[in-house]
């Protein structure tokens, strides 16, 4: 109310603005008040109070902003009915606006507390996200490095640069797996055949190689290695065994393609697994073989393990140069045993001319080339040669890899990728090929011998042992 009673547009607060007669007789009439006063002897007589406004009634207090309790009941005693009407709508009204401002406030302020709580909650949920994600790290970080610690005691990895790179070990633990996993697929026949060479009595001291060799460890040998090493305990690094000499001399060079086509169709990781596979089963059974991997596109490499599992698919097929190479590493071999594997999955493409430089897109230079060199390699002897094509929807892919085959006299198998490793293992065993032959139908039972004619046979195969 007080607010109100001290607004400066309000209808008392304003002063009354008097005509020109009505100054005129005010002033008059206070000219005759004057006179009066001065002329009469007799006791001033108090003055009629007048109804008429001229001045403001609303004061202001000390401070300013307020009007005392006496103050404003005078204050309001003034007012007429319409200034008190007036009073009441204006502070009616600024109760309602205030009432508006005091929602608005607590609406703002719940709004706000509501998007403090929010950030809040968002704030507490990625603490928690943070906090799971650095226990994940942690645990992820300690299982790499205990990882990282144990595969470095056991030569399966070293570090080269400031990073870790598989190292022979590794890749030939893995390659046992694979011979075992493709092995359940073989018959038992050339399950047995892969087992075990001829023996001869005769052991020589050498590294180890197969873990079923630690039988014939060399202790002294391996602990003073290990000593020399730094090494405080005995592992396949530093292992020494004794090793049969076996009487066959086994000499098989592996050549398989690694043009870009290889990368379709897993065919270039079939190959890999394939070859290492083929790699432990020739080592299990002649530890002293010589075996050379050759990777040809453009050009040709020869590989060692680690440098086979991590071959990527280059260019073009150099046929020609491949078979030249295995050319002249069976020629100078003294191995009793000589054998060629060549995988590939398409056409000779390229070949190295009389410069030495490689040229490709003439493919029937290309194929004369490669067959000019297959008619080389056949006169090495003896010499055993599969050409393994894995299986294409071109039909003239087939129709070169059976000439090549032809030329170097050897066995021509198509295949399926997944297929390789158990194709390589049966020609290795000196099987028949497994997947073009058509399936025929078992044979009947023979007849059960009589009695009679097992003991014949029986005497007949004592006399043969002196029996």
């Amino acid at each position: 109310m007080q607010s109100a009673l001290l607004i400066p547009e309000a209808s008392w607060n304003r002063p009354v603005r008097l005509g020109l007669g009505a100054r005129i007789a005010a002033a008059f009439r206070r000219f005759v008040a004057w006179l009066r006063g001065l002329f009469s002897r007799s006791k001033k007589t108090t003055a009629k109070p007048r109804r008429e406004r001229t001045v403001t009634i609303a004061a202001l207090s000390a401070d300013g902003r307020s009007l005392g309790s006496s103050e404003l009941g005078e204050a309001l005693a003034r007012l007429s009915s319409p200034e008190r009407q007036e009073l009441a709508d204006r502070v009616e009204g600024s109760i309602r606006a205030r009432e508006k401002e005091l929602e608005r406030e607590a609406e703002e302020k719940r709004r706000a507390a509501e998007a403090q709580r929010r950030e809040l909650e968002r704030e507490r949920e990625e603490a928690r996200k943070r906090g799971a994600a650095e226990a994940d790290r942690t645990v992820r970080d300690a299982q790499e490095h205990r990882l990282e610690r144990e595969l470095k005691e056991r030569g399966f990895v070293a570090e080269r640069a400031g990073e870790l790179v598989v190292t022979y070990g590794l890749v030939e633990r893995f390659a046992r797996l694979l011979l075992e996993e493709t092995s359940r697929q073989l018959p038992g026949d050339v399950r047995l055949s892969l087992k075990g060479g001829g023996s001869t009595g005769i052991y020589e001291k050498a590294r180890l190689r197969r873990s079923e060799e630690i039988a014939h460890l060399d202790v002294p040998s391996s602990l003073l290695e290990a000593r020399l090493t730094g090494s405080r305990h005995i592992d396949e690094a530093t292992s020494f065994v004794y090793r049969e000499i076996t009487s066959e001399r086994v000499h098989v060079v592996v050549a398989f393609d690694r043009s870009g086509s290889m990368a379709e169709g897993g065919k270039l990781d079939a190959a890999k697994k394939a070859l290492l596979s083929l790699y432990v089963a020739i080592r299990r059974r002649y530890p002293d073989a010589t075996i050379d991997v050759l990777a040809f596109d453009n050009t040709v490499s020869a590989l060692d393990l680690v440098e086979l599992w991590e071959a990527k698919p280059g260019a073009f097929t150099n046929t020609a140069d491949a078979l030249r190479a295995a050319h002249l590493l069976l020629q100078s071999s003294r191995a009793s045993r000589k054998e060629l594997f060549l995988i590939t999955d398409g056409l000779p493409e390229a070949y190295t001319d009389d410069t030495g430089r490689v040229r490709s897109g003439q493919l029937d230079v290309a194929m004369e080339r490669a067959l000019e060199r297959a008619r080389e390699l056949a006169t090495v002897s003896p010499l055993r040669t599969a050409v393994i094509l894995l299986k294409s929807e071109h039909p003239e892919y087939e129709v070169a890899a059976r000439a090549i085959a032809r030329t170097l006299g050897g066995e021509m198998v198509v295949t399926e990728p997944n297929h390789l490793g158990i194709e390589l293992l049966v020609r290795w065993a000196h099987g028949t090929e497994s997947e073009r032959r058509p399936a025929s139908p078992p044979p009947a039972p023979a007849p059960a011998p009589s009695p009679r004619a097992a003991g014949a046979r029986r005497r007949k195969a004592d006399r043969r042992m002196g029996g």
